[in-house]
């Protein structure tokens, strides 16, 4: 552990410097550094300052952390604090700004983006060279580069007019020249002097660069006034017809503000319209009936084998128009049920040679679960899926369309956005819906866009499906979070706190970055998200219409639905009638065809009059028996089988009636006897065209028998949800960082550790110790009588080289027994393996 009371001198170590505390909260916030594990705190630090790894770290701060380090960035390396608030507050002060910046700059410490002490606040290098201004990357403060860097080119003769012409005393060498200019364009006082004699139209000049960008075009004979600037240094030629206006002189034009607008505190999520909790309550558990039934609806649509798989994947348009009408929803939000109904693991495609999309098996297992538990299935698929179905219809990078189930829909930031945007409504009062404006503000603070602003903003655009989708599936309800859409949050649910040990038996709390918003909770665990589940299924259960077990018969050859029915009794009346609208009450039409339906499953008239019978509140209309009776009566009075095809009847005045049917002429049907009739068509064709022609014909096979044909359920074999796609390395747990930072730690210990002064060369920085295998057996062998540690260096079977501190306990047989510090256990290493070992200093 390095001496605190040493300033620290490069970003390892100042990591030395930290804690085990310290160091898990940035593994935490910076999971990728752990990815392998570092072999010390010199590799961790290396690997922090990796650009991919800091452009990754600076795209997950807020707007006031990102501020604080573009405000670094324009500072002078070291910048003393007082010399960064200085630049976030300006001339004038900022109360909000003061109270804020410690938390921001600690955030920025934990991160490994900022070290030193107070007065020598240093930004990474690479975090430096992403955020500081430069022609082909401007920064978003503005500013341009400083007059140091902006007269890097130029001449000595000319730096000396520059100098001369703003009153200061020539110099004998540039470097101090330029130095002098600096210090006159950050004194306020000769500052405001030497813009006070200049003209109107100069300082117009100024004022349009101040706020950036920075650059100008000049003509190669500038008017007066702008030439007026260039003599003073105001303006500094960078290009042929390009000039800057340097940072400093910006700086002091801005009243030493480094942004425009600075953003300490995050936007308030505001209030929109009221409701009553139980209104919303009980809007929200109807819209998750409704869902229930959209997904069941299709599912069954596709129960026969849904649409065919498109070559480069997915549904195509015309198959995605066709779902949609049948569910009566517009394209987009049928495209939203079919992934959702992905996502779940409730259809997939089969894999057949024709591939086709279906249902799987877990959706026969989903059906037969209560309501309450499908629904919390359904809507823990949304919050964790990064399939994204709002980017249907659009474009890839390759300028292909995206459709509904393929790929290119994936978006790695999709659950952490909509767990964030249902956590800004639950930080609103129950029954409050907020501004979607202000939600999308809070959004854009949290999770900026460096750069400018851009239309196609993901995170937006995902905020605003969030908002869409969690009213379409019960989430929300009016546009409030329900209660058990609050549930669904972890709500109530216990979560095990992070620890990580810093010794045996030793554990402390893990800090992470985001305690600057204690509102913001944790992501949960698989396990912490299925209690979550299970208690928004408990919650919407009572709340959620109990199924019935009855229906309305009506004269006008209908039934009414009241409410859900119990599933059997949907099943049949699937069959035996037709669907004619939905709504709080579904209505069913009967008709000869669905009733021909039912007895081509195997039912009989008796059987269709009981059951009516039973499941009735009223009494059965004599139009409705007649109906089913007169079907009843024609069903299977003719027999259609293979010869290629044929059809008997006993009944020869009937076979003449089609004969003489113009209708029939596309079957070229003859007669074989008096009772049989031959067609040139298969059977399946045959019994369509007689069924078109008002026959009730029925199939029978080679044996004769009468065969029962059933809507057969097609399904997939056996499939898992798509996995979501990760956005980066997933966050180590306790046990991982436990191990990781004992891991960090030995081996810190093992490259940094002094030994004493030997005749010997001393091994290059990170090499290994060399010593012969005689002298290595000797030093060994005395350290287990001493119990003094060693230095050594080892290389593995597969040649992998590394440096360890162990403690000798036994030598023998060609192999040392000892504890292992790097290891923090008791190891036996073959001595031919060992590449030299050195003695550690006493101290």
């Amino acid at each position: 552990m390095s001496n605190p009371a040493v300033p620290p001198r490069s970003l390892a170590e100042a990591l030395r410097a930290r804690d085990d505390v310290s160091l898990a909260a940035l593994l935490r916030a910076r999971p990728d550094l752990i990815t392998p594990v570092p072999t010390d705190l010199t590799q961790l630090a290396t690997r922090a300052g990796t650009r991919a790894s800091v452009v990754r770290a600076l795209e997950r701060l807020d707007r006031f952390a990102l501020q604080t380090a573009e405000a670094l960035a324009v500072a002078a390396e070291p910048a003393p604090y007082a010399e960064l608030l200085a630049l976030l507050t300006g001339d004038a002060g900022d109360a909000a700004v003061s109270a804020a910046l410690p938390h921001a700059l600690a955030t920025l410490r934990e991160q490994a983006l900022v070290w030193g002490d107070e007065d020598r606040l240093r930004l990474v290098r690479t975090a430096r060279e992403v955020l500081a201004p430069s022609p082909q990357h401007p920064s978003p403060t503005g500013l341009g580069p400083t007059v140091q860097e902006a007269t890097a080119g130029m001449s000595p003769g000319r730096i000396q007019e520059l100098v001369t012409a703003v009153g200061l005393g020539s110099t004998h060498d540039a470097v101090s020249a330029v130095a002098s200019l600096a210090d006159l364009f950050t004194d306020r006082k000769r500052m405001a002097v030497l813009l006070a004699g200049l003209a109107e139209e100069s300082r117009e000049v100024l004022s349009r660069l101040v706020w950036g960008p920075p650059y100008g075009q000049v003509t190669a004979d500038p008017a007066p006034h702008l030439r007026r600037l260039l003599t003073l240094g105001l303006l500094v030629p960078t290009a042929p017809g390009t000039v800057v206006l340097p940072r400093e002189v910006a700086l002091h034009l801005r009243g030493g503000r480094a942004h425009r607008e600075v953003e300490p505190l995050p936007p308030v999520v505001e209030p929109g319209v009221t409701h009553r909790p139980q209104v919303v309550d009980a809007t929200a558990a109807g819209q998750a009936y409704t869902a229930l039934a959209t997904v069941e609806e299709l599912l069954k649509d596709w129960d026969e084998g849904g649409p065919a798989v498109l070559r480069a994947g997915g549904l195509s348009v015309r198959d995605l128009k066709r779902t949609a009408v049948a569910l009566d929803v517009a394209e987009p939000v049928a495209a939203f049920w079919v992934e959702l109904a992905y996502a779940a693991g409730l259809l997939a495609s089969d894999g057949e040679a024709d591939e086709r999309y279906a249902a799987t098996p877990a959706h026969d297992e989903w059906l037969e679960q209560p309501s309450a538990q499908r629904w919390a299935r359904l809507a823990e698929a949304w919050l964790t899926a990064t399939r994204t179905s709002g980017l249907v219809g659009g474009r890839d990078a390759k300028d292909r369309t995206l459709s509904t189930l393929g790929p290119g829909l994936d978006r790695s930031a999709a659950p952490e956005v909509r767990h964030r945007v249902l956590t800004l409504l639950a930080g609103l009062p129950q029954g409050v819906a907020p501004s979607p404006g202000s939600v999308l503000a809070r959004l854009r603070w949290e999770r900026p866009l460096r750069g400018p602003q851009r239309e196609d903003d993901v995170r937006s655009r995902l905020a605003e499906w969030t908002l869409k989708e969690a009213e379409l599936l019960g989430v929300t309800g009016r546009g409030a979070l329900s209660g058990h859409g609050r549930a669904l949050l972890g709500a109530g649910v216990p979560k095990a706190p992070g620890v990580v040990p810093s010794g045996p038996g030793d554990k402390l709390p893990v800090h992470h970055h985001r305690e600057r918003h204690p509102a913001v909770p944790e992501p949960l665990s698989r396990t912490e998200q299925a209690a979550a589940s299970a208690a928004a299924a408990r919650l919407l259960a009572p709340l959620l219409p109990e199924p019935l077990d009855h229906v309305l018969l009506q004269a006008d050859l209908t039934a009414v639905a009241p409410g859900p029915l119990e599933r059997p009794l949907a099943d049949v009346l699937g069959v035996l009638a037709d669907v004619e609208s939905k709504g709080g009450a579904t209505v069913y039409r009967f008709t000869p065809g669905s009733v021909r339906r039912a007895l081509d499953a195997g039912q009989s008239a008796s059987d269709l009059h009981a059951f009516l019978a039973a499941h009735s509140r009223t009494p059965i209309p004599q139009p409705l028996t007649y109906l089913i009776d007169d079907v009843a009566r024609k069903h299977g009075h003719l027999r259609v089988g293979a010869a290629s095809a044929y059809v008997r009847c006993d009944d020869d005045a009937l076979l003449n009636e089609i004969l003489a049917d113009k209708r029939a002429a596309g079957l070229r049907l003859r007669r074989l006897a008096p009772t049989v009739l031959a067609a040139q068509a298969d059977p399946a064709s045959l019994l369509d065209g007689l069924r078109a022609m008002g026959f009730a014909p029925a199939a029978e096979s080679a044996e004769g028998d009468v065969l029962i044909t059933r809507a057969l359920a097609h399904r997939t074999p056996p499939r898992t949800a798509p996995e979501p796609v990760p956005d980066g390395p997933p966050v180590p747990d306790a046990t991982l960082l436990s191990a990781a930072i004992r891991a960090v730690r030995a081996g810190d210990l093992a490259s940094t550790a002094a030994h004493r002064p030997t005749d010997r060369p001393a091994p290059v920085a990170g090499g290994l110790p060399r010593t012969g295998s005689a002298e290595t057996l000797a030093t060994m062998q005395a350290a287990v009588l001493t119990g003094e540690s060693l230095w050594i260096g080892y290389v593995n079977a597969e040649g992998a080289a590394s440096q360890r501190v162990i403690a000798p306990v036994r030598v023998e047989g060609g192999f040392v027994t000892a504890y292992d510090h790097t290891a923090d256990e008791v190891r036996t290493y073959p001595l031919h393996r060992v590449t030299g070992v050195a003695e550690l200093a006493e101290d």
